[in-house]
């Protein structure tokens, strides 16, 4: 799973997150960093009204939420959803013995990106192509 930094990272970035049933989330405060959140119909879901989006806890599944603002979220991609977005400059991931390497491509450049954990391998990818944008 990506790390809470990078997530963080990438939001500061400027990835923005349209919650989907299945994705991951963490309240975005120290005392909530060890909970990670799964939105899901029956009990997380997204709401949209026109003063924001809304992460509503649905029935008794978590003690004492009714709901959080999207705002106060912070999304944790999985892997699947980082290799989409980054797109057509996805090359490759290998494995190595200690180590995963994500190479992507911008124009005619291989970019590579390490890291012991692939989702993170594939942020570091992702958080470079944002930057790029910027």
């Amino acid at each position: 799973m990506i790390s809470t930094e990078l997530a963080r990272a990438l939001r500061d970035a400027g990835l923005t997150w349209h919650p989907r049933s299945g994705d991951r989330f963490q309240l975005d405060e120290p005392e909530f960093e060890a909970d990670i959140f799964t939105v899901s119909e029956m009990t997380i879901e997204a709401r949209t009204y026109p003063t924001g989006s809304l992460l509503a806890f649905n029935g008794t599944t978590e003690w004492a939420l009714d709901s959080v603002a999207q705002d106060d979220a912070l999304w944790l991609p999985s892997e699947e959803q980082l290799r989409e977005l980054l797109r057509g400059t996805f090359r490759a991931l290998r494995r190595l013995p200690d180590t995963y390497e994500v190479e992507i491509s911008v124009g005619d450049e291989p970019l590579v990106f390490p890291h012991p954990e692939p989702s993170d391998a594939y942020a570091l990818a992702l958080l470079e192509l944002l930057r790029r944008i910027a």
